[in-house]
This record gives structure tokens, C-alpha cells and sequence, in this order.
């Protein structure tokens, strides 16, 4: 039985996107700079403004020789930040401290494995407030990676 269910949650996996260990997470058949310009057009699409966009993988890459570190992690990761006024207002009316979950955080990277996918997800919020945060992330993500 344990291996049946191994085998269907396989299946389920390679057939489209996956929240695993919170993490919803969809890979991209595209380029990682397409798929980045698609994260940034489903967040405007939105009516929505990026706060801000980290660049993780360029700073591991040019921080990892002061750390004497020897594995490239990424070829490429950014993780953009941005709020919603609407979906904050609600669910910071439902409960005060959802106030720390705070902009909202869409991300993307390419392992720095070769042949590497390019991955686009975020954070499921467990949260039950949360919900409407959750769909919207969603709503981007498959957006992005061409699946809305």
C-alpha cells in the first residue's frame, strides 16, 4: 500500500504543479528570464505593484567565495515582493498578526544543475484566513508558468 501511494503522489507530481513541504510549486518549461518578465506580468496584471525584487541567486553567487563556499546553488533566483491592499485589509481583518505574512512573495529559480528546470512558486500560508492570499498566489504562479 505505502508503495502505491509513493507511486500515485509521483504521478502527481510530474503531471503539474505540487505544494509540498508548503511550497506550491510549478516547473516551467521556458527560459528563466522569460519566465521572470512572465512573474512580473502576472503581478501587474493584477493591478498589482512589486515592492521590491530580490536577487538571491546573484548575491549567493558573488557573497559564496567570502564564504569559502564551493557549490553554485542557483544558476539564477529571484523572489519578487508585493502587496495587496484589498486581500491585506481582509485578512488582517480576520486576524490582526496575519500582518507578519506581509508583502507576499512570488519566486523563481533555476538550480544551478545543468539541464535544471526553471521553478515558479510561493509559500502556502496555513493560515485559514489566509485562503484568499493563497488563491491570488496561485492565480500568479499558474499564470506565469502558463497554466491559467
Amino acid at each position: 500500500m505505502q508503495k502505491l501511494i509513493g507511486s500515485v503522489i509521483a504521478v502527481m507530481c510530474l503531471a503539474g504543479p505540487a505544494i509540498a513541504d508548503g511550497f506550491y510549486t510549478i516547473e516551467v518549461d521556458a527560459e528563466f528570464q522569460d519566465v521572470v518578465m512572465d512573474v512580473e506580468d502576472a503581478i501587474t496584471n493584477q493591478g498589482l505593484v512589486i515592492d521590491s525584487i530580490s536577487y538571491v541567486g546573484q548575491m549567493l553567487a558573488r557573497t559564496g567565495q567570502d564564504l569559502d563556499a564551493d557549490v553554485d546553488l542557483f544558476k539564477d533566483a529571484q523572489i519578487f515582493s508585493f502587496c495587496s491592499a484589498t486581500l491585506s485589509r481582509e485578512v488582517m481583518e480576520a486576524k490582526l498578526r496575519n500582518l507578519q505574512f506581509c508583502p507576499y512573495n512570488v519566486y523563481v529559480y533555476q538550480s544551478a544543475e545543468k539541464g535544471a528546470p526553471v521553478m515558479v512558486g510561493y509559500r502556502e500560508f496555513n493560515e485559514p484566513t489566509m485562503r484568499p492570499v493563497n488563491y491570488l498566489l496561485q492565480q500568479i504562479v499558474a499564470s506565469a508558468a502558463g497554466s491559467n
